[in-house]
């Protein structure tokens, strides 16, 4: 399917590895302009340049952290005017709710919510102003089934989806969007950094944790990045336009309800 977005200009943050790069690389190959961004310059570099290579689009690197003014500042230094956002930023690690300080909680709201409404809130109007736009921000399949000890990203995002329905319908007649990809269990760098952490806590090897967990998925595997990215540039994509304010939860299953 032709996406109808090639020569769009993207920013896709936090996407030097993981999921957010399977979205920019998707982007990529649907012809789009992408801005990509990461803290570890040499892993944000060698990924744009192995973009590049493999689809052929202009691939802008920049290095910082999004939830800084600064980071935010340095991409749309590079692409003012996006006509895609992915808003993507790694969420705080498992802890007892118990422990958590108000710094921590402080921390986990400001980059699992503020950030993108910040970022939205520089790049709405333009987009409003050319009757395109397409934000999608990535969040948990936690939202939708909160666990124990993810409680504050499960918090701080359920309260971004809260907040930005009512503005997804306010911009919805100027062909502008705003959706949300909520992640299950994908094959990534910190799935294995999990697993490797889970098997130490049991005992067990990491080969009985990762079966372990694939047992409770419907689907008896986990998801790769790549169909991961496919959903987030088909929700970027020109025929999505009447698709907005939805959670699209990519589970394999695991979310037992039926809406």
């Amino acid at each position: 399917m032709d996406l109808g977005i090639a020569g769009r200009k993207a920013i896709v943050c936090a996407s030097s590895r993981g999921l957010g790069r399977a979205c920019a690389f998707a982007l990529a190959q649907a012809g789009c302009e992408v801005v990509i961004n990461g803290r570890d310059g040499k892993t944000l570099d060698a990924t744009a340049a192995e973009m590049r290579q493999a689809t052929g689009a202009k691939v802008t690197a920049v290095a910082g952290d999004v939830a800084t003014p600064a980071g935010q500042a340095a991409l749309l230094g590079a692409c003012l005017e996006p006509d895609i956002l992915v808003n993507n930023n790694g969420g705080p690690p498992f802890r007892d709710f118990r422990e958590l300080t108000r710094q921590n909680i402080m921390d986990g709201v400001v980059g699992n919510m503020v950030v993108a409404i910040e970022l939205i809130q520089k790049v709405i109007d333009p987009m409003r102003a050319k009757k395109f736009g397409r934000i999608v921000n990535i969040t948990s399949g936690s939202v939708k089934m909160p666990l124990p000890g993810l409680d504050l990203s499960s918090g701080a995002r359920a309260g971004l989806t809260a907040f930005l329905a009512g503005v997804a319908r306010s911009v919805a007649a100027s062909n502008v969007t705003i959706n949300f990809l909520l992640p299950g269990t994908f094959e990534t760098e910190r799935l294995q950094s999990n697993m490797a952490g889970v098997a130490k806590t049991r005992g067990i090897s990491i080969e009985q944790a990762r079966n372990e967990r694939m047992a409770t998925v419907p689907a008896k595997r986990f998801g790769t990045p790549d169909e991961f990215g496919a959903a987030c540039a088909f929700l970027c994509s020109a025929q999505a336009g009447y698709i907005t304010g939805q959670n699209l939860l990519i589970d394999g299953g695991v979310f037992p309800g039926a809406i």
